[in-house]
């Protein structure tokens, strides 16, 4: 994975939730410099964008990586259980090495498991082993019409909860996927905040 590194991207990587002061302050040296304006754009957004791409990156090698483990989890089961039965074929139930003590052979064995299946649920239900809850979504859906608003209400509470979501940013890449000019005026920025 190539990535550019920019200074300001390195900065909000680091970012504590708790402490962002330092990185506004940062932003504002950014906007009242004497760049202009959509350099000022471009260094901000790409920076952002530079560290979604590497969430991307490792989202996709964790799940590569999740597949590959499974799957040489399956092949290690398999090959163990193959050399024992060549092993077995030969009359080898220990072969000695130099580097690896050992490889022994395990004897086969049949392992217990408990399996549970319902045959009849009608009859489980007639005896009492059952629960009942209540189907949220319906409720709601009822509570939509005013029938089921003044049959129901007496049973619930509505309430509103309000949160505040922070202020953020939205990066709006250019329709063509390589952006070198963009690339050149960050640089640009970067090679002259680094003097």
């Amino acid at each position: 994975m190539k990535t550019t590194d920019y200074r300001l991207q390195k900065e909000i990587q680091n970012i504590k939730p708790d402490n962002p002061e330092w990185l506004k302050d940062y932003v504002r040296q950014v906007l009242e410099s004497d760049k202009p304006y959509h350099a000022k754009c471009d260094y901000l957004g790409l920076s952002i964008q530079e560290i979604q791409n590497k969430i991307d990156y490792l989202s996709n090698d964790i799940s590569e990586m999740s597949a590959l483990k499974k799957a040489l989890t399956a092949s290690k089961i398999t090959a163990m259980a193959s050399i024992a039965s060549v092993l077995a074929e030969y009359g080898i139930d220990r072969l000695d090495g130099t580097i690896i003590s050992s490889l022994t052979i395990t004897p086969k064995k049949t392992k217990l498991k408990e399996t549970f299946e319902i045959t009849n649920p009608e009859e489980l239900i007639k005896m009492g082993f059952y629960s009942v809850i209540v189907d949220e979504e319906a409720v709601k859906a009822e509570m939509l019409t005013f029938e089921g608003m003044s049959k129901i209400d007496q049973y619930v509470t509505v309430g509103v909860v309000e949160e505040d979501v922070p202020a953020k940013i939205k990066v709006n890449s250019r329709r063509s996927s390589t952006n070198n000019q963009a690339t050149e005026l960050l640089n640009l920025v970067d090679k002259q905040e680094a003097a």
